[in-house]
C-alpha cells in the first residue's frame, strides 16, 4: 500500500480539481469530465466491466465490476460518488476550492473527502490486488449524490446487477482521526412548511397592533412548541433511545459545531443520544419581513420551513405525521396554521455480528491498530435504502477516508493522506479475511 500511496494521491489531486457539482445551474462538462475520469481509473486498475449507467434527470453513474476468482467466493459491493457540494463563499477559503493543496498531513479541496478520496480507496483497493482480488466486486460510482438523484431508487428495478454478499458504503469515515470507526445507524429526514395569514394586507402597528393578530407571531409561538425547556424535542410519538456506542466529547462538538464561546449545547441526554438516536427539529427557513427594511406594521403572513430528523427505526411517514399533527393541533391565541408534509426519506440501521461484520472489525483493527468504535450519523444516504432493498441478504457495513474534522460541505474541506491509506488497507484485510471466512463456512451464493 505504502508504494501506492503517491499514484493515489496524484489521481485524488486530479479527480478533485474537476469542479464536477451537478447541482442546477451549474455546467454539466465538469461532472462528465469526472465521470469518464473514474470509469478509466477503475478499467486501468482491472475492472472487466466498466460501464456508464444513464436514468433521466440525473447524472451518469459509473459501474465496473470484476468476476470472482471462483464460485466459492463473495461478491463484495463498493460504493462512492464523483459529485460534490458547491463550495460556497470563496473568500471563505485558505486556498482556490478545486486546487488540491496541501495542509498538515493531508489535501485541502472542495470534494475531496465528500466522496472523491473514497473513491479514490476502491481505486486503491484493486490496485492493492493487481486488479485481482480474493472476492467477485462491484463498484457503483454515483454523480449526482449531493443534490439528490433518481438513481436512489433505481437498484429495486435491477436487482441482478447490484446482487451481492456484502456491501461497504463509503461515504463517510472515521469520528476522529484515527480512531476506528464503523457506522451503525442513519436517521431519517423529513420537511414541513408552516404558514400563517392573520391579515389581508399589512396595516401599521400603531393604530392596530395590540388587536390585530401579528402573523409572524403567532408563527413564532407555535415553533416554540417543538422543544421543551432544556431544549429537547416535545412532539409526541418521535422515537428516541439510549445510545451506547462512542460519541465526541463535548469539547470536540462544541469545536466541530463552531459553538459560540459561553452558548450552552440545546437538550440533555448525551450526545449521541441527541444526534443519533433521538429526533431533532430545525428550521431551516423562515419567510419574514427582513430586519434591515422592516415597517411599523402588524405582519399578515408568515412561513418557515421545518428539518426533522428522526430515529434509524421509525417510520418515515408516521414521523413526519407526528410532527404535522402536532403542529395542527396549535392554535396561538386561536389562529390556526397551514402545515404541508414534504419530502421525507427512511432512516437505516445495519445489522451487526454477522461475517462481513466481523471481517470488518478485523481489517479495521488491522489498518489503524486499535479496536473499532461504532458510530452512527444524524446525516443521510439516500441510495443505502435501494441496494439494501435490491439485495436485502447483503451485510451493509459503512466505513471510509472521511474524518469528523474534515469539513465535509463547509469551507476548507480536507482529507488526511493516513486516514486515506489505512482506509485502502482495512478494505483490503476485508475482502482477504471476508473471502476466507465465507469459503470456510461454505456459504451459499
Amino acid at each position: 500500500m505504502d508504494a501506492l500511496m503517491d499514484g493515489l494521491r496524484e489521481d485524488l489531486e486530479r479527480l478533485t480539481a474537476i469542479p464536477s457539482i451537478a447541482f442546477p445551474g451549474y455546467p454539466p462538462g465538469p461532472v462528465e469530465e469526472a465521470h469518464d475520469l473514474v470509469a478509466a481509473l477503475l478499467g486501468a486498475a482491472g475492472a472487466t466491466t466498466v460501464e456508464r449507467i444513464d436514468l433521466p434527470g440525473t447524472a451518469p453513474a459509473v459501474y465496473a465490476e470484476i468476476p470472482p476468482p471462483d464460485p466459492s467466493a463473495p461478491t463484495v459491493l463498493l460504493y462512492g460518488h464523483y459529485d460534490v457540494q458547491p463550495p460556497g463563499d470563496p473568500a471563505l477559503w485558505l486556498s482556490p476550492p478545486f486546487e488540491p493543496t496541501p495542509v498538515p498531513g493531508g489535501l485541502r479541496a472542495r470534494g475531496i473527502a465528500d466522496d472523491k478520496a473514497n473513491v479514490i480507496a476502491h481505486l486503491g483497493l484493486l490496485r492493492v490486488y493487481g486488479g485481482r482480488p480474493p472476492v467477485g466486486v462491484k463498484i457503483v460510482i454515483e454523480g449526482q449524490e449531493e443534490y439528490g438523484s433518481p438513481f436512489d431508487a433505481y437498484p429495486p428495478s435491477d436487482p441482478g446487477r447490484f446482487a451481492c454478499d456484502a456491501m461497504v458504503i463509503a461515504d463517510l469515515g472515521n469520528l476522529r482521526p484515527g480512531t476506528p470507526t464503523l457506522t451503525t445507524g442513519l436517521r431519517g429526514a423529513a420537511e414541513v412548511t408552516v404558514e400563517v395569514r392573520t391579515l389581508a394586507e399589512p396595516r401599521h402597528s400603531g393604530e392596530f397592533g395590540g388587536a390585530a393578530p401579528d402573523a409572524l407571531l403567532v408563527l413564532l409561538r407555535a415553533l416554540a412548541t417543538l422543544h421543551d425547556a432544556h431544549g429537547d424535542v416535545a412532539v409526541p410519538g418521535l422515537r428516541r433511545d439510549p445510545w451506547e456506542g462512542t460519541s465526541y466529547t463535548e469539547a470536540e462538538f462544541r469545536a466541530l459545531a463552531s459553538v459560540e464561546e459561553g452558548v450552552p449545547l440545546t437538550g440533555t441526554g448525551s450526545l449521541g443520544e441527541r444526534l443519533w438516536s433521538g429526533p431533532a427539529v430545525t428550521v431551516i427557513g423562515l419567510d419574514a419581513p427582513a430586519v434591515d427594511h422592516a415597517a411599523s406594521a402588524v405582519v399578515p403572513y408568515a412561513r418557515a420551513k421545518l428539518n426533522l430528523r428522526f430515529h434509524p427505526h421509525q417510520d418515515p411517514v408516521e414521523a413526519r405525521t407526528r410532527l404535522v399533527e402536532h403542529l395542527r393541533a396549535q392554535r396561538p391565541f386561536g389562529v390556526p396554521l397551514t402545515v404541508t408534509p414534504g419530502d421525507t426519506g427512511p432512516g437505516f440501521e445495519a445489522r451487526t455480528g454477522g461475517p462481513a461484520y466481523r471481517a470488518a472489525l478485523t481489517a479495521l483493527k488491522e489498518a489503524w491498530g486499535t479496536e473499532a468504535s461504532y458510530i452512527a450519523s444524524g446525516g443521510s444516504i439516500p441510495l443505502v435504502n435501494g441496494l439494501a432493498k435490491a439485495a436485502p441478504a447483503a451485510e451493509v457495513l459503512l466505513f471510509g477516508a472521511q474524518d469528523g474534522m474534515c469539513n465535509l460541505h463547509a469551507p476548507n474541506e480536507r482529507v488526511l493522506l493516513p486516514e486515506l491509506r489505512n482506509t485502502v488497507v482495512a478494505l483490503a484485510a476485508f475482502v482477504r479475511e471476508y473471502a476466507a471466512d465465507f469459503r470456510a463456512a461454505g456459504a451459499p451464493r
